[in-house]
């Protein structure tokens, strides 16, 4: 078996991947660093969202009806969201943490808050 970094020839178990410590660590390292560009892109968006929903809702109103155009004036970025859930009518609530949007029809969206349930 060749070594995954360098392609070294491996001695020991039949299951090892590395050659050395340094080509096992090598590898760990990069593989963290990619993983940490692509969740903070991904943050940096659900963030953004989360954002936008808080400035329509602003910090009173549990939920209000708004145009599709505004968000998506406002850069929301509609396939982004951290889960969903389906109501009993069969309508789908896409959460971004706290917040949720559901297609009212098709030119209005009816914006959410979920009260947080923190317990102390």
């Amino acid at each position: 078996m060749k070594c995954k970094i360098c392609s070294k020839r491996v001695l020991g178990r039949s299951d090892k991947l590395f050659c050395s410590i340094k080509c096992k660590n090598y590898y760990h390292v990069n593989l963290r660093k990619a993983t940490a560009l692509v969740v903070k892109e991904l943050d940096t968006i659900l963030h953004r969202n989360r954002s936008i929903l808080l400035e329509i809702l602003g910090k009173k109103k549990a939920q209000c009806k708004i145009e599709r155009v505004v968000l998506e004036k406002k850069k929301f970025r509609f396939k982004y969201h951290t889960h969903q859930n389906i109501n009993n009518q069969g309508k789908t609530y896409h959460y971004v943490y706290d917040f949720a949007w559901m297609e009212f029809s098709n030119d209005e969206i009816l914006v959410v808050r979920r009260p947080l349930n923190i317990k102390k």
